[in-house]
């Protein structure tokens, strides 16, 4: 993967015979798999621990940054992150009742000197963060052959 980095391109390559994928993101290499229980070797994360990991840490970015702005006391941001699949209850009497929707929780622990107000403003400002916002609208992903 030597000469193929690229400012905001993320390139991901991986055999054709597992799971494993090699992942180069600018200087960063890492690897992304799946559990041993399903056939992989659990040599890195899974895909969705890969997309928590991104709201996680874009979540805990976006606040501290906002509280260091309002030079508030926040000294630690921890974010825990669950990720399932929900039978849509809106769908309850469609035909097929194989909708299904994506959840994903996420419980928000801030340490420091806070009060209610600020809590309360710095869990709002954590469903603004970057990564939240691109999750929540509508996608579209163009793919195409190189």
């Amino acid at each position: 993967m030597q000469g193929e980095k690229r400012e905001g391109v993320v390139i991901v390559r991986g055999a054709a015979t597992g799971f494993a994928q090699e992942i180069v993101a600018g200087p960063h290499q890492f690897v992304s798999d799946e559990p041993i229980s399903v056939g992989g070797t659990d040599s890195g994360p899974t895909p969705y621990d890969l997309l928590l990991a991104a709201l996680g840490s874009c979540t805990s970015m976006t606040v501290a940054m906002y509280a260091r702005r309002k030079q508030w006391a926040l000294e630690r941001v921890t974010v825990r992150l669950r990720h399932s699949r929900v039978h849509a209850e809106d769908c309850a009497a469609c035909e097929t009742r194989t909708a299904t929707l994506t959840r994903i929780e996420q419980d928000i622990e801030f340490e420091g000197v806070l009060d209610e107000e600020q809590r309360a403003r710095l869990l709002a400002i954590a469903n603004r963060c970057p990564v939240h916002l691109t999750l929540t609208t509508q996608m579209h992903i163009a793919t195409k052959l190189a």
